[in-house]
């Protein structure tokens, strides 16, 4: 309230529902102290002592009217309720939001990530032995022989090697993110803004196609990913799904890196993740649409 004064305080007594009990002798008696403390001759080189001396005149004047004084005892009681809805009002509010956060670490429970990623990882240790399998039984026709390397292959996959070996050390801070291609979509730079809430944000990598959008993203710490990891994060209207890339292939970065100049039209990930990334896709979107409302 503009302007209002506590006539309590300026006498130097307790305000509130202490001051109720307060008898014309302890206002009376307050006031004396005060004013020997707030006389103007006694603050010579106070320039306000004069307005100071007259607020504790006027105060002390209220308190010791009683008309005005249970006129002012009814305004602090109101200015009290007041304050006591407002601390309810907010304790709900708090209550609201640490439902909603609840809610949204069930909608992204662990485990089915997990099972998915364990899928994942058994389709793509199969395949390798197949592609060896299919390598051995080619070179077994040739006679044992193996065509003789050029200098240039043996420099791609040493720089191959050399990079994988990096991507390895980076698998902790990498996130697979997931998203429906409508709307506007996500850009690098939009998805750098979304992440970079969770920390700084090194690269990312985006692939799409007609139906679904995905993306990798190189977290600069570990402690960035896990914070970033299962959250609702993007718009409501689209929600990214988002899954560490703990137990992926340690090449999956710089083939998805290179992938997405040459063919921008292909997955990051193989067949057997793409059903359960539907379903997940599904449930987010009924999720975020009944936040929304």
């Amino acid at each position: 309230m503009e302007g209002f004064v506590d006539h309590y305080i300026v006498l130097g007594l307790p305000s509130g529902e202490e001051a109720l009990n307060l008898s014309e002798k302890e206002i009376s008696k307050a006031y004396k102290l005060k004013a020997l403390d707030l006389h103007p001759d006694k603050r010579p080189d106070d320039p306000d002592a004069h307005d100071k001396f007259q607020r504790l005149k006027t105060s002390y004047e209220v308190l010791k009217d009683e008309r005005a004084r249970k006129l002012f005892d009814d305004l602090l009681r109101v200015q009290r309720e007041k304050l006591l809805k407002k601390s309810q009002v907010d304790s709900k509010r708090r209550k609201m939001m640490s439902d909603l956060e609840e809610r949204e670490r069930a909608a992204f429970s662990h485990d089915p990530v997990a099972k998915a990623y364990d899928e994942e990882e058994r389709i793509a240790r199969k395949l390798k032995e197949e592609i060896e399998r299919i390598r051995a039984r080619h070179a077994k026709k040739k006679g044992g022989f193996e065509t003789p390397e050029s200098g240039v292959d043996k420099k791609r996959k040493q720089d191959a090697s050399g990079a994988g070996a990096s991507v390895q050390l980076d698998k902790a801070r990498m996130l697979k993110v997931s998203w429906e291609a409508i709307g506007e979509g996500y850009s690098a730079g939009r998805l750098r803004e979304v992440f970079s809430e969770f920390g700084e944000v090194e690269d990312v990598v985006i692939r799409s196609t007609k139906k679904k959008c995905s993306a990798l993203i190189v977290m600069a710490t570990k402690d960035g990913t896990v914070a970033a990891t299962r959250m609702l994060c993007g718009d409501l209207s689209n929600p990214l799904l988002v899954v560490p890339l703990e137990k992926a292939s340690q090449t999956d970065f710089l083939t998805a890196k290179k992938s997405a100049e040459t063919e921008p039209q292909s997955n990051i990930v193989g067949a057997g993740y793409q059903a359960y990334e539907d379903s997940v896709m599904q449930k987010l979107r009924k999720a975020a649409m009944n936040q929304k409302r």
